[in-house]
């Protein structure tokens, strides 16, 4: 078949036809029936998607390459900031933005074992797994319903000697009260980091200016995860517009070395062989020299050429999110007798990942979402609901080390016995809208 052709025909040929496969086999998807079962979170793609993939994959270079470098700058361009770090996960990204601010180089701010850091439980687990890893002490505060984020007036009983930084998440896309928590952090020179892995593309006004969340705090965090608000299928990105932090950030996901060569560059700073680190011998080889305790958290460049493609389509995945979640707060007037909806934070644009409802007493959360779900609509319940109720706290709960709360977490067991909330993913169409309001209006009669 390629006896005659060049390879870069070759290749043409081969992505033409991963285009008409794609068309023909991914994107023919039969309109919405009643009775559908309609997914909390789906990915969204088409054909660029596919040809990137196998674009890339036939280069077969499996670690960082062309699209990585391409995602990283385009994705620091959309985001307006100078530095971003594709990763291999959110969860990963979780880690490094952490972890970068455990680093030496950071002097007197560096966290170190024993500090604490103010997050909240109403969340997802790895937005707080790094601090106890490292043998920070998260202080848990608790939020506010109906934006389920922190409420910020909780925040100064909450600050100790000890406190050197906040880390919280903006809920399913609706943002904290950015002003309030970023006053707060500079007001006792705290880091601020915003996990941005289910808020990607909301946005936040603050000194008169409209900005991208995870763009306001030191550093910023995103997943690629399939639900999210765009999909590598696996990848997260870590991004601020420290160059300081950015180095480390890099030094940690790149096995904690002190050299910044891409991979298969040398001598990049021209003085691989002639300086003298730590207690190393003069001129040892830079490119093996530690300044941290590290990972290897890069991504592949295939997963990088899926995301080029889906930032390309991201505004549009945006609207659509925004669109459906205004759509079904309409369709479900009515029932705020027996149900809280959720409202965005003020001062506020988000780009919605779902739809947060409360049961207000009286409605059993357990029986509705059953029968939500026999009638085809998926749900999810808020994550972690209260983290420090789950296993994996048990023994910190028995020896009452390891953590701390601060006041109490009442909205957030209320969150873990009476909130769920289902989806508004770009894939979705008017007509499963209307079915997931149905369903939900039918299960409350």
């Amino acid at each position: 078949m390629f006896e005659e052709m060049t390879e870069q025909q070759a290749r043409e040929q081969i992505l033409e036809m991963t285009k008409e496969y794609c068309e023909k086999y991914h994107n023919q998807k039969k309109p919405y029936e009643k009775g559908d079962r309609i997914p909390y979170a789906s990915r969204v793609y088409d054909a660029d998607e596919m040809v990137n993939l196998v674009d890339s994959s036939l280069e077969f270079w499996l670690t960082s390459g062309r699209f990585t470098k391409e995602f990283e700058s385009e994705f620091a361009k959309y985001l307006g900031v100078k530095y971003c770090s594709l990763v291999n996960s959110g969860s990963s990204a979780n880690l490094l933005a952490f972890m970068a601010l455990t680093s030496p180089l950071l002097k007197e701010r560096q966290i170190l074992p024993g500090d604490e850091v103010i997050t909240v439980a109403a969340g997802f687990p790895t937005t707080v797994a790094p601090m106890i890893q490292y043998g920070a002490v998260p202080v848990f505060v608790d939020v506010a319903i109906p934006q389920y984020n922190i409420d910020p007036n909780l925040l100064e009983q909450a600050v100790s000697e000890k406190t050197k930084a906040v880390m919280l998440a903006h809920t399913l896309g609706n943002p904290f009260d950015l002003k309030a928590v970023k006053d707060f952090c500079d007001r006792h020179n705290l880091w601020l980091i915003e996990d941005n892995c289910d808020a990607l593309g909301s946005r936040y006004t603050i000194d008169g200016e409209s900005r991208l969340t995870g763009t306001i705090g030191d550093i910023g965090t995103s997943s690629f995860y399939p639900p999210h608000h765009m999909t590598m299928g696996e990848g997260g990105a870590v991004y601020t517009k420290n160059p300081l932090l950015h180095k480390i950030v890099r030094s940690f996901r790149d096995w904690g070395r002190d050299c910044v060569c891409a991979p298969g560059q040398d001598n990049l700073c021209g003085h691989r062989f002639d300086r003298q680190y730590g207690e190393l011998p003069l001129g040892y080889d830079h490119k093996y020299v530690y300044s941290h305790f590290g990972y290897n958290l890069k991504a592949t460049d295939m997963q990088a050429a899926v995301g080029c493609a889906q930032l390309r389509k991201f505004p549009s995945f945006v609207e659509r999110r925004i669109h459906n979640f205004n759509y079904l707060k309409e369709a479900l007037k009515g029932t705020e007798d027996k149900l809280i909806l959720p409202e965005a934070c003020e001062n506020s644009e988000p780009s919605w990942f779902g739809f947060l409802i409360t049961c207000r007493e009286g409605v059993d959360r357990n029986q509705l979402v059953q029968k939500i779900e026999e009638k085809g609509v998926q749900t999810r319940m808020l994550f972690a609901g209260n983290l420090i109720k789950h296993p994996c706290f048990d023994r910190m709960r028995a020896t009452g080390k390891g953590y701390r709360v601060a006041g109490s977490l009442e909205n957030t067991d209320r969150i873990m016995t009476d909130t769920f909330w289902i989806g508004v993913y770009p894939g979705m169409t008017d007509a499963m809208l209307d079915a997931m309001a149905d369903a939900i209006k039918e299960a409350l009669v």
